[in-house]
């Protein structure tokens, strides 16, 4: 895998953990709502729901991590695979975003950028 895709990989991870703590524990700031959804209003029935989202994006981070650890200690017969789908499941979820709300475009391409480069990178 080459050095351009593993820095986007790198990147798309930094991307989802920093997320995680603004959906998980940080979200009940106006600032945090307007970074994320275009406006200050409350949901506080959708705080399980964030939290919960929040989590899901730490882990596709981790999954991304432990794919660069398995590759750069000689498993890349595993890392690789793991690298890839995992980019592929954050793109995916980025154009799932966008589709379903134009408005938050920030943030599905945030999701979906780097995560289409490590694709890409790893295909030439």
């Amino acid at each position: 895998m080459n050095a351009v895709s593993q820095l986007f990989a790198v990147l798309a991870a930094a991307v989802h953990l920093v997320a995680w703590p603004l959906e998980s524990y940080l979200y009940g700031h106006p600032r945090v709502r307007r970074l994320l959804t275009g406006s200050t209003a409350d949901a506080p029935e959708v705080r399980l729901w964030r939290f919960n989202v929040g989590f899901y994006n730490l882990f596709l981070a981790l999954g991304l991590v432990a794919g660069l650890v398995l590759l750069h200690t000689g498993h890349s017969g595993s890392g690789r695979p793991v690298i890839l789908y995992v980019a592929a499941f954050m793109l995916a979820g980025g154009i799932t975003l966008f589709v379903s709300e134009p408005k938050v475009w920030r943030g599905a391409l945030a999701q979906a950028v780097p995560a289409a480069v490590v694709l890409v990178a790893a295909l030439v």
